[in-house]
């Protein structure tokens, strides 16, 4: 009889010890695995770094950031097909989200919170792009030299008045293109071709530089009137750079157009990526950058205005003053940038003036 019971229990023990394997085996909890998005973006703030990683802390959601020019991420998500880790694609100007449109890199991503959040004028008619950040495109004057009952509107600018004193970008600039097609969509392409040739013969200088460079020569004496992005002003005010606090002080700010269609506006936007591996996260985040938050920092430390209308603004943009938007689909704005640019070549506009 103990020759039978102390194989038994052999046995029982190794049926049990079998039994319990799969126990010790059992895949740890922290190998869940983590959420995240990969954002590719044409912004480069320490404001968004900031944003971002706040994102992350409030949602757990880790968000992967690659960062290059427009042109650079939008031949890399086409080169990346359908195997693009790529979620969202940030850029500035609605003229090159509609480019990111056409050339099919981003999907439709639509919600509730996103409706409400983004005027209907300010994000893609299919909802393919939503803009993040408005940015008026201004006329900025000597307060020394220029009485600013004396202006008026972008039209304005072809007056004789204006010969030999205004300043402004090149024309392969997508600011100038946007703001060029803005014309041609409310007067045509013969009316923004002479307006074009118009202000192309009061220019100070050949067309060069960015825009706080044309604030920083109308320091210099070089001309009177510049045409600039409102948020480019709040930089040099704010600058560490005592000359270009000076310059930004030079100067003040006349929103044209007041008395009729409004001030030109452009945008920074986002628009999730056609093969997004992480849209519903991706539509997340979209509406915590549009949140009333996140819109205030923008304004308070990248001196850009709130695209959701239940933001506030910082007090330096409430000391330029309250101003009328035009209202304008920046779709059109993308879907006229060529003929803007054909316009520009036809006029020889990075030329300079000939007299």
């Amino acid at each position: 009889m103990n020759r039978l019971f102390f194989p038994l229990l052999f046995v029982l023990a190794l049926l049990a010890s079998c039994s319990e394997a799969p126990k010790t085996e059992k895949a740890p909890q922290d190998a869940v695995e983590e959420e995240e998005i990969t954002l590719y973006t044409h912004r480069h703030y320490d404001t968004d770094k900031a944003i971002i990683q706040k994102f992350t802390e409030e949602t757990g959601i880790k968000v992967n950031v690659v960062k290059a020019s427009a042109d650079a991420l939008m031949q890399k998500m086409e080169s990346e097909g359908d195997q693009s880790p790529a979620d969202l694609l940030i850029t500035v100007d609605a003229g090159r989200l509609v480019r990111a449109k056409t050339k099919g890199l981003l999907q439709a991503a639509e919600s509730e919170a996103l409706m409400k959040m983004v005027p209907e004028h300010l994000r893609d008619t299919d909802n393919h792009w939503y803009g993040l950040t408005k940015r008026a495109r201004v006329i900025v004057y000597d307060k020394e030299k220029v009485d600013p009952a004396t202006l008026s509107t972008y039209e304005n600018l072809v007056e004789p008045q204006w010969n030999g004193k205004i300043l402004i970008r090149p024309s392969s600039n997508i600011y100038n293109q946007s703001m060029l097609a803005s014309i041609i969509a409310h007067h045509g392409n013969e009316e923004a071709k002479t307006w074009a040739a118009g202000v192309l013969q009061n220019l100070a200088r050949k067309p060069k530089g960015n825009d706080r460079d044309q604030v920083k020569a109308i320091m210099a004496g070089e001309g009177e009137l510049a045409v600039i992005n409102t948020y480019y002003l709040g930089k040099l005010l704010n600058s560490k750079d005592a000359d270009e606090v000076k310059a930004g002080e030079a100067v003040a700010i006349f929103f044209p157009n007041q008395d009729d269609r409004g001030t030109h506006v452009n945008i920074s936007g986002i628009g999730v990526a056609k093969y997004a591996p992480n849209k519903e996260n991706a539509i997340r985040f979209i509406e915590y950058l549009l949140s009333k938050e996140v819109q205030e920092t923008f304004a308070q430390t990248n001196y850009e205005y709130p695209v959701n209308p239940g933001a506030n603004i910082s007090e330096l943009l409430q000391s330029w003053g309250t101003f009328k938007e035009d209202n304008l689909s920046l779709t059109k704005l993308g879907e006229l940038n060529k003929d803007a640019v054909i316009l520009f070549d036809e006029v020889a506009w990075d030329n300079g003036p000939t007299s």
